[in-house]
């Protein structure tokens, strides 16, 4: 399929502009786009480890959820010699890595549409305070604790931090994917019984317990949905496309 008219599709349902509401970085990270795209690789980052099947498998285009590269270059390579060092890497192996990332969460049918729909939430919607945010209504509500459980399972992680100290039973929840606990205020102020987001700190862990709210911490991995995603609205856009997923993410040990 033809690169540019690839990339327009996807940019009317994911535009920069989405990301730009969060100075984030999307868009083409290294390489030179070619004319047309036929075999793609889908990660959520893309590191060593993706780095080493791709220079064998030669795909037209790697697309990423995280950017490869998130901020001014010249900054990210003055932290971490090893990106610039695969930065170099990919333009010596003719690479092209391409990211959506905040664009993609925000947009119809992106992630958190798409975390919503596994969690089963009807009559879902997004609060005017925040385009990441997806607030829906589980069919029949739960006891705080069984929700949390059922929300583990169907996001597929081994395990999830509960702060129970709001309503006991949960109809009405509200999701981000990844790192979204400072939006939990949004949540609360739309009537949610529960925010579900991650990588929440220590103080924002006070402030929604003096709240009175219950939130849950899934880890940022929960974002895997993004390749699974990704490969559906891909092949609605050119059914012929060859789309190899690659999901190296690892868990960490509960111990």
């Amino acid at each position: 399929m033809n690169t540019k008219k690839l990339l327009l599709k996807l940019g009317k349902r994911f535009p920069k502009r989405y990301a730009d509401m969060y100075q984030d970085r999307v868009g083409l990270m290294v390489g030179n786009l070619p004319k047309k795209v036929h075999k793609i690789i889908l990660c959520l980052d893309f590191d060593w480890e993706v780095y080493s099947l791709a220079k064998e498998m030669q795909p037209d285009i790697i697309i990423t959820h995280h950017p490869f590269i998130y901020g001014p270059k010249g900054k990210v390579f003055k932290t971490n010699p090893s990106k610039e060092a695969l930065y170099h890497a990919c333009e010596e192996k003719g690479l092209v890595v391409y990211s959506y990332h905040t664009n993609f969460d925000a947009g119809e049918g992106g992630m958190n549409d798409a975390l919503a729909e596994a969690l089963s939430l009807d009559n879902v919607y997004t609060p005017k305070a925040e385009p990441l945010m997806r607030i829906g209504e589980v069919r029949d509500a739960l006891p705080v604790k069984e929700f949390a459980v059922m929300a583990k399972q169907r996001l597929k992680t081994n395990y999830g931090l509960l702060l129970p100290y709001g309503n006991k039973s949960i109809k009405k929840v509200a999701i981000i994917g990844g790192g979204g606990s400072r939006y939990w205020p949004v949540a609360k102020a739309e009537g949610c019984d529960i925010y579900i987001s991650g990588d929440v700190p220590h103080h924002v862990r006070r402030d929604i317990v003096n709240a009175g709210f219950n939130y849950l911490d899934l880890p940022h991995e929960i974002e895997r949905i993004f390749m699974p995603q990704m490969r559906k609205i891909l092949l609605e856009i050119d059914p012929t496309l060859d789309i190899k997923i690659i999901d190296h993410e690892r868990l960490p040990e509960v111990i």
